[in-house]
Parts: C-alpha cells; structure tokens; sequence
C-alpha cells in the first residue's frame, strides 16, 4: 500500500511517503500563503522522487495547523495525534514528546499502549524554538544552523531574560556591547528557550523516553540546553522535522 501523510505547519509543508509502511520519499518546502497549492506541489515532488503519481497513492492523511485547508486530503489527524504515532513508530519506547515547531511548541505524554494521556501548549512569544532562535542568530550576525554548534563552544553561562522576540534582540545587542563572547550568548539564547519549554514538559510530567521532534531537534546547542534542565537523555530520530508527517501517513493506513 502506498500512503501519505502531509504536515502543513506554520513556516514549513513536510511530506513523508510511505510503501508497505516504509518509508520511500520525504519532501519539505516553505508553506507561502496559499496552504493548499503549497501542499499539493509537495505531494507531487514527493511522489515523483519515487516514479510515482497521485493516482497511486491508496491512503492520504493531513496533519498541521493548515490540515484542514488541504483540499485534496482524505483524511486529517490533529497535531498531537500524529506526532503520538510518528515518534512511537520511530522510537517505540517513546513515554514523552516534546514537539516544538517555528512558532509553537507542545509537549504529549504516552501510556504504556502510545494513547495520549495528557497534552500541553506553550504560547508564550516565540514558544516554537525555531522562530526564536533564528531572529536571535540574525542579532548575532550568524545564522541559526551555526547556533547549535556555538553554543557548544561557550565558556560560561550568561543570563538572558527576556522571552519576547522583540526584547530578547535588544538583551543580545545589550550583551554584545559588553563583549560578551558570542558562544556564550548564543549558549544563553538556547537556555532561554530550553527553560521555557521544561516548564511546559514538567506540566504533564516526564516518563522517559523522551523525544524531541520537529525541525528544532536539528540544533545541538537547544538538545543539550533541554537535556541539562530535565536532566534526561533527549532522544532524537534522524529527520525529526517529519516525523508528524510520517504519523500522518500511519494514520491514513490504520483507517483506510
């Protein structure tokens, strides 16, 4: 059987394509304004990775804040609920997602069987990591893949208090200005951001696993950041930015 699960989040439209409920294909390109034509030219890129068409596919499911005005889809699964099945399918001792997005993040927590048990929203400014983190890189004359790996490189911890974009680049400049080593600010970005997301997590309660997915998963300094405050392993899956669309995918087969 061939399946689809289609993630339109705020800044980024991920497909995952899978055969026989492995996956063969996976695409991601900006959303733009026009969710529908964004996700169809997607899911056709996708497909074509592989040599195959739209008539092929047998089971179509949407996920993401825009999942509803993908036209085309058979069936959609909230947010929460394709994340659940994504990372579960990709790291089956998954207890607690952490699922953080450009402009939002969440936190799940799992039964023994992968139900969702309980389920928090951070929507603080900036709460996804992604947007954050690349407005904060901009004030440091980086870019937000360079943020990670410098922040590794930090000497010492800084305070940064502000949580509202806006302030955060008037706190990076003020700290600049007193030649603060930008490892050690970019070190203070990612804490800034880490403790509000371990608030959001301690909300429902840590079991481990934990797992870290979404396109913020990618950032090594944030993954050492968040594992330092919850003091656990963070587990992150190769292509974490996909994984609520490969759960979307799993979705479509389970109700074809």
């Amino acid at each position: 059987m061939i399946s689809v699960g289609i993630d339109s989040g705020n800044r980024n439209t991920k497909v995952v394509v899978l055969k026989d409920g492995e996956v063969i294909s996976r695409y991601m390109t900006l959303t733009g304004f026009e969710i529908n034509e964004t996700a169809t030219e997607a899911f056709t890129k996708a497909l074509e990775q592989v040599g195959l068409k739209a008539r092929d596919v047998e089971a179509l499911a949407s996920t993401g804040v825009g999942r509803n005005e993908i036209k085309f889809a058979k069936d959609y699964v909230t947010e929460a609920g394709s994340a659940a099945r994504g990372a579960r399918f990709v790291a089956p001792t998954t207890n607690t997602i952490i699922d953080l997005g450009a402009e939002e993040g969440r936190t799940i927590k799992l039964t023994p069987e992968g139900k969702i048990s309980d389920y928090a929203t951070n929507e603080k400014c900036a709460a996804g990591a992604g947007s954050f983190v690349e407005s904060m890189a901009r004030a440091l004359q980086t870019t937000a893949e360079e943020m990670g790996p410098l922040s590794m490189k930090y000497t010492k911890k800084v305070p940064m208090n502000a949580q509202c974009v806006v302030f955060a680049e008037s706190e990076v400049v003020s700290l600049i200005h007193q030649n603060t080593a930008k490892e050690d600010i970019a070190k203070a970005v990612h804490d800034g951001v880490s403790n509000r997301v371990s608030s959001m997590v301690r909300r429902v309660g840590i079991v481990d696993d934990v797992v870290l997915i979404g396109g913020p998963g990618k950032n090594v300094g944030l993954v050492q950041s968040l594992s330092e405050d919850l003091a656990k392993v963070i587990i992150v899956p190769e292509y974490p930015e996909f994984i609520s669309a490969l759960g979307a995918a799993l979705y479509a087969v389970e109700i074809a």
